[in-house]
């Protein structure tokens, strides 16, 4: 009988190869000021949202207190947009709403509830093209009249509240799963 070696991990063992030239990866040169551009991305991730959700607070609060108070410009934009509703009555109440939305917002309590509400307010501005179409553009329906522009200007507004309630809805995953 042929006698088997001891080991056989010589004929297991793979080769070991050196990198060549083209498996090696050589990272692109950084433009000046990449760095500090990083740093600013950096801070951006970390604060916008919390700038964000600040800004459509001061918005809210600022409108419902123009609202509240008696001093709104759409006071009767409102008023045409709700003929079944005492303007008397409803600009004030909705003024309420909005300072309730803001200062909510503000102090970050129930953030995703609070931008749903958000975004439910605001999507029931689209009403006018509905109650008081003729206010909304001129006899060319690509022509917005300002008091079109100033309704369809919420779309941004609803967006940036749509942009929060995802990144929260994110923090709410990372902190389940931590």
């Amino acid at each position: 009988m042929v006698g088997t070696p001891q080991s056989t991990a010589l004929m297991e063992r793979t080769a070991e190869v050196s990198p060549t030239a083209a498996d090696v990866v050589v990272p692109a040169p950084r433009l000046p000021g990449a760095v500090l551009v990083d740093r600013a991305v950096e801070v951006n991730q970390r604060i916008a949202p919390t700038l964000l959700r600040l800004a459509l607070a001061v918005v809210f609060v600022w409108f419902g207190a123009l609202k509240l108070v008696g001093s709104s410009p759409v006071h009767d934009l409102i008023a045409q947009t709700l003929p079944f509703v005492d303007p008397d009555l409803a600009v004030p109440v909705l003024g309420a709403v909005e300072i309730v939305l803001g200062l909510t917002l503000a102090a970050g309590v129930l953030p995703r509830i609070t931008l749903l509400v958000l975004c439910g307010h605001l999507a029931g501005t689209f009403l006018t093209f509905v109650t008081a179409s003729e206010l909304m553009w001129t006899s060319n329906p690509l022509e917005l009249t300002a008091d079109g522009e100033f309704v369809v200007k919420n779309l941004v507004l609803i967006t940036a509240a749509l942009v929060l309630i995802g990144w929260y809805s994110r923090r709410a995953e990372e902190r389940g799963a931590a």
